[in-house]
């Protein structure tokens, strides 16, 4: 059993708090971009340089940002939002959700190359190869926040978020990390070393992260204003079902449609 008492915050710049959550954001994008170069340097299937991934970083940012915010907002707690709009924007207190920011990076990509010679799928392909670099780092800022928690168990490697309460817990945070970040990262990588076919690595990182979510989502304990939906659905779960379907629809028009 471990006690998790970290401290969310990783040091302080006189009085101005740095978060491992934010710490988590900035390396996470420093190194899947970075990651990101060199897989367009070595692969002669992405047709574009590597510097227009320094043009869409902004982009990025803004997309995970808006569309993580907004995505929590509607999935999450509209009526809350709703009764208090002002709240909308207290990002720092936290409330952003995976599945809005990747929808919302999927528009701002599409936004950012329409007017340029790349092929999405390609780009997006790009974009599912690094995304499980930052997937990982936030799931450990997660844990360190004592945040998402796990539902009650009694294995050797449970976990008490003293934050929270003195329940011995799963460490779905560590679950989630494994999965849509580590394993997800290999597999992925692994596949496209192998498979270069554009759209291919798109439709099996929404697959994958559907399945992984799905069966972390097990684990984990569902928002408490929320609780289950159909009395054994969490929101995670449905949206991740969602994610894994449009995954198999990509799949199968890649499969159909092949232009490598």
């Amino acid at each position: 059993m471990f006690i998790n008492d970290l401290n969310p915050v990783a040091f302080n710049i006189f009085e101005f708090e740095i978060r491992w959550y934010s710490l988590a954001y900035i390396f996470g994008l420093i190194f899947a971009f970075q990651y990101g170069k060199y897989i367009i340097k070595t692969n002669n299937f992405f047709s574009f340089k590597r510097e227009i991934l320094d043009d869409f970083l902004p982009y990025a940012i803004l997309g995970i940002i808006i569309g993580g915010r907004l995505g929590y907002i509607i999935f999450y707690d509209l009526y809350y939002y709703l009764n208090n709009p002002t709240k909308i924007l207290y990002i720092w207190q936290g409330g952003m959700s995976f599945h809005g920011g990747l929808i919302g990076v999927i528009f701002i990509t599409y936004y950012f190359i329409k007017n340029k010679n790349i092929e999405l799928f390609k780009f997006t392909d790009l974009l599912a190869i690094i995304t499980p670099i930052g997937l990982f780092l936030g799931r450990i800022a997660n844990f360190i926040n004592s945040e998402l928690v796990g539902i009650p168990t009694n294995l050797p490697w449970s976990v008490v978020f003293v934050k929270i309460d003195n329940i011995p817990r799963h460490p779905s945070q560590i679950y989630e990390a494994l999965l849509e970040g580590l394993l997800l990262f290999l597999i992925i990588n692994l596949i496209f070393k192998y498979k270069k076919t554009k759209g291919y690595a798109s439709a099996i990182f929404l697959i994958l992260y559907g399945l992984f979510r799905i069966l972390a989502e097990q684990f984990r304990l569902p928002d408490e204003h929320l609780g289950y939906i159909f009395s054994f659905l969490s929101m995670g779960t449905i949206l991740s079902f969602v994610m894994l379907f449009t995954g198999l629809i990509i799949f199968i028009y890649v499969k159909y449609n092949r232009q490598d």
